[in-house]
């Protein structure tokens, strides 16, 4: 925020005297230091530019215990936003909203047997505080019938690649007394040759 000295608000005839220029280069630090307190404040009023101190009050106030060296400031306004959030009433589409808020569209799957009374969730849950943070939402939203089923899903993809591999063995026992045992090899591996 930028705005003028306080000595050109002041008449021609007390800018020369340096009480006055004492003054108001003091009042100038302090209007400097409250316009960033109003600004710093009027960023804690919003979760997103909200900062450590403010993080900290909310998360007090929804009694969320929370580890700073572990969880990043990031991941702690995602969790203060979807503990705002989680308000009835409880949809599928609901949930799967939640989550998508969590872990981005598409990384997370709702599906609902109503016959057989199972909620069954598939996402990659990238560490422990986001599953902690999960958790919390199913039993949140979950209805008391419904037995939550988690199935952990591997977001990576994996690559096949087809070779087939031919090695001849010469067989070396026969049914007879030409054969010794223990000295005899069952069988001689040739030379390992690539089919396909």
């Amino acid at each position: 925020m930028s705005r003028k000295p306080l000595m050109e608000y002041l008449p021609e005839l007390y800018r020369e005297v340096r009480e006055f220029e004492g003054l108001t280069a003091a009042e100038d630090a302090e209007l400097a230091s409250l316009g960033e307190a109003i600004g710093k404040w009027q960023d804690d009023q919003f979760v997103w530019t909200s900062g450590e101190a403010a993080v900290k009050r909310r998360e007090k106030q929804l009694a969320i215990m929370a580890d700073p060296q572990s969880e990043t400031l990031e991941f702690r306004k995602i969790r203060i936003i979807n503990r705002y959030s989680t308000k009835p009433p409880f949809t599928e589409r609901y949930l799967q909203d939640r989550l998508d808020f969590l872990f981005g569209p598409g990384k997370a799957q709702v599906q609902v047997d109503v016959h057989s009374c199972v909620l069954t969730i598939a996402v990659s849950i990238p560490d422990a505080s986001f599953f902690k943070e999960m958790e919390y939402t199913i039993k949140a939203v979950k209805p008391a019938h419904l037995v939550y089923n988690q199935s952990t899903a591997l977001g990576a993809q994996i690559g096949l690649r087809e070779s087939v591999y031919k090695i001849p063995l010469a067989r070396r026992t026969t049914l007879g007394t030409s054969w010794k045992l223990g000295q005899t090899p069952f069988a001689e591996r040739g030379q390992e040759v690539q089919v396909k």
